[in-house]
Formats: C-alpha cells, structure tokens, sequence
C-alpha cells in the first residue's frame, strides 16, 4: 500500500504542550510516518521523539526560499533522516506574473543545489495562490492560460518535487485529479484533505465525510505519499486524524 502521513501542523497545540506523547498517540493510530512543520524551530527535542515513537519523517515542511542558512536547514533534515523538505508557501505576488513565476523557479532550483550537498530533496507546497492565479497565454502555454503552479513546474529543475495539497487546489479552482494527470511524476506527495473546498478552514473534515473525489485524487497520484491534514476544522483535530485514518484503511487507499 502507498505509505500514508500525517502533517504535524494539524495537532499542532498537543505538540506544544507534549510533544513526545503526541507522536506516541499518532504511532497508536498504526501510523508510521509523519510530516513535521517548521522544521528547525523544534529539531533537537523532535529526533528523540520520532526514535522512541518508531515513526519516522520522510517529509517536511521549512521555509527555504528568501530565508537564510540553507545548509543548516538541510543539514538538520539529513541527521533527522527527512528526505524531502517542501518549501511551504512563497509570497503571492512572486506568482502574479510570468517573469515572477520564473525567478521562483530559480530560487527553488538554487536551494535545491544547496539541498543535495547533503543528500536531501527540495519541493514545494502549494496553497490555492498558485491555482487561482492563471497567466494568460504567451508562447509555448495553451490558449486559455495556466495556473501558475504549472508554470511553475515548467520551470523547475528535475531535482525539485512537488506536493500538491489537493484541498486547496481545489478551493484555488482547479480539478485535482486533472492536475495531478498534468503534473505527473513531479508530485511524489498529496496533502489528502476533504470538505466543501472553501477558503475558510474551519469547514474542514475528515477524510471521507466531505465533497471531495478522494478516491479518484489518490488513484491520480498512485505513487505519491499520503499525508493527511487539518488545517482546522470545527471538531477535535486528532479526532479527525483518527477519522482520516479509519477511513482511508476502510477503502482501501491506506
């Protein structure tokens, strides 16, 4: 089965109040990975807890582009065996035109150079910026324009990946199992969330009890890491977690 995660951004007020018992409740749920944010704020009390859960953090979440001390950033994946770490979100206005869209890509394909000195991948997240903002048509792009994220992804040196939160794609009023189609290989995570694909958080749900195709998102993404999240919803988000869980396993997707 394709590896299923949690982003930690979810139970992020258990974290802060215990942090090692939070990993140990998600192991309880038979998970076996998560995705931490903020990666560096918190590294040096996050690796003893991961050990003494068994869960691991194949992904992350670290602002990269526009930040100082790439080499410690991806230094401190690397010792918390992260292999990927997925800038989380760019200023809007760097996506608003093609010549911005393209010096975003010369960030991320620097940082990424700077990122395999030390054996780690760079990728980024997208939010629903990316999707909504559609660049009208100049050579080489179809008639009707592009959502900036895949001009983005043209863009984009080989060695940079993509995580599509799907959720938001779809708020950012795109199709998710289209764009995942478009995107192909590129992605190799999806943030799997479900609800009416509002911009307000708090209509978030879990997995399965929304309006979202999530079946029909995970099969165009077959080979992608799973990584349920909440940016909030209106019940207990660990509850949700556990509901996401259940849920995906019940189908099959987990």
């Amino acid at each position: 089965m394709t590896p299923l995660s949690v982003q930690l951004y979810t139970v992020r007020e258990l974290l802060a109040e215990d942090l090692p018992g939070t990993l140990d409740r998600l192991a309880g749920l038979g998970l076996a990975h998560v995705e931490p944010f903020r990666l560096t704020d918190y590294a040096a009390q996050l690796g003893p807890a991961l050990a003494a859960s068994g869960l691991t953090a194949p992904t992350a979440h670290q602002h990269v582009v526009g930040v100082d001390g790439a080499d410690e950033i991806f230094a401190t994946a690397a010792a918390l065996e992260v292999g990927t770490v997925f800038d989380p979100r760019i200023d809007r206005e760097r996506f608003e035109s093609a010549d911005g869209v393209a010096a975003v890509a010369d960030d991320l394909n620097a940082a990424a150079a700077v990122a395999a000195k030390h054996g780690v991948r760079l990728g980024y997240h997208n939010h629903a910026q990316e999707l909504e903002i559609v660049l009208h048509p100049t050579e080489g792009m179809p008639r009707d324009g592009t959502p900036a994220l895949e001009v983005l992804a043209g863009h984009l040196d080989e060695a940079v990946v993509l995580e599509v939160d799907t959720y938001w794609a779809a708020v950012g009023g795109q199709d998710p199992v289209a764009l995942l189609k478009r995107l192909g290989e590129r992605v190799t995570a999806v943030h799997v969330k479900d609800g009416p694909a509002t911009p307000d958080p708090i209509d978030q749900v879990p997995v399965g009890q929304g309006g979202l195709a999530v079946r029909e998102i995970l099969a165009a993404a077959p080979d992608a890491l799973r990584v349920v999240e909440l940016d909030d919803t209106r019940g207990d988000r660990f509850q949700a977690v556990a509901d996401s869980v259940a849920w995906l396993r019940a189908e099959g997707l987990a």
